[in-house]
C-alpha cells in the first residue's frame, strides 16, 4: 500500500511537500512577525516539527505546554509548564502569540483568549492555525471515540501520546470572530485553505476521495467554508499612549497579514 500512496503522491500532488500546511503557515508568519519580536508559542509541545522553529524569525521564543515534554523542546529560548487558561507570564510580555493545532483542544476558549489578550503587548497579534470544523475530518473526529483517533494517527505515523482530546469550540470563522471580539480583539484576517488530503492517505480509495473533495472546494470561493485548515490573525488594539509613540518595528503592522494571505 505504501508504494501505491507514494505513486499517487507523485501523480496527484507532484509539488506538495510533507506537512504542507505547516510550511505555508510559517511562510505567512515570517511576513507578519515584527523585527526583534518576543514570541509565545502556546501549546508548544515537544517540538516535533522543525518548521515550527520560530527562533529564526524573532529575538526570543517562550513556550508553554501542560506536558513535561515542553522542557525538552529544542526550538524554545525558554520553556514553562502551563496551560492557556493561566499563562505563567506577566501582562504585556509578548509581541506575538502563536498557536498551531491548539485551538481544537481548548475546552474553555473564552478563558484562553482573555489570557492571550492579557500577555500581549498593545498592538500585538495572536496568530493561529487550526482545523476548520466544517471540514469532513473534524466532523468525523467529533463523532468518533478517542481510540479511533489514536488508530488513525498510528497509521499516519504519530504516537498515541501525541493524540489529544478535541472540542472544536472555536473552529469556524464565525466562532473565532465571536470569541475574539468578546475578549477584546480586532479580527485582522481569517483564511481557509485546502491541500493534499493528509488524513486520507491511508488507502488508494480514500486518497482518491480526498483528492476529488480538494478539487471541488478549491474550484470556487463558494465552497471555501469547507476547506480543512483555518489560518487567523487577531489583534490586541493599540492603546492611545502606544499610538502616539509608535515605532514602526515595535508591533505588527496593520493589514500585513491580509497582504500575505492574498498573495
Amino acid at each position: 500500500m505504501g508504494k501505491i500512496i507514494s505513486w499517487l503522491d507523485k501523480v496527484l500532488y507532484p509539488y506538495c511537500e510533507s506537512r504542507w500546511d505547516n510550511r505555508l503557515f510559517v511562510t505567512m508568519l515570517a511576513r507578519v512577525l515584527p523585527a526583534h519580536s518576543v514570541v509565545l508559542d502556546l501549546g508548544a509541545g515537544a517540538g516535533i516539527y522543525p518548521e515550527f522553529d520560530f527562533r529564526r524569525m524573532s529575538d526570543r521564543v517562550c513556550g508553554i505546554d501542560p506536558a513535561l515534554e515542553v522542557l525538552k523542546n529544542p526550538y524554545l529560548t525558554e520553556a514553562r509548564i502551563g496551560k492557556g487558561e493561566s499563562i505563567p507570564y506577566p501582562d504585556k510580555t509578548f509581541d506575538v502569540v502563536i498557536a498551531t493545532n491548539v485551538l481544537e483542544h481548548l475546552e474553555n476558549p473564552e478563558i484562553v483568549l482573555c489570557e492571550v489578550f492579557r500577555v500581549l503587548k498593545s498592538g500585538g497579534l495572536f496568530v493561529l492555525k487550526t482545523p476548520n470544523f466544517l471540514h469532513y475530518v473534524p466532523i468525523i473526529a467529533s463523532i468518533t471515540p478517542q481510540s479511533f483517533h489514536i488508530y488513525i494517527n498510528r497509521i499516519r505515523g504519530r504516537r498515541a501520546a501525541d493524540t489529544f482530546p478535541t472540542f472544536y469550540r472555536i473552529n469556524t470563522p464565525r466562532s473565532l470572530r465571536q470569541y475574539a471580539q468578546k475578549a477584546g480583539f480586532l479580527v485582522q484576517e481569517i483564511e481557509l485553505i485546502e491541500g493534499r488530503p493528509e488524513y486520507l492517505r491511508i488507502s488508494a480509495l480514500t486518497y482518491i476521495f480526498g483528492w476529488l473533495f480538494e478539487k471541488i472546494v478549491n474550484s470556487s470561493e463558494i465552497f471555501s467554508p469547507f476547506r480543512v485548515v483555518m489560518f487567523g490573525a487577531i489583534k490586541k488594539p493599540q492603546e492611545m499612549a502606544d499610538v502616539c509613540g509608535d515605532d514602526e518595528n515595535s508591533s505588527p503592522k496593520e493589514g500585513s497579514w491580509t497582504r500575505t494571505m492574498n498573495q
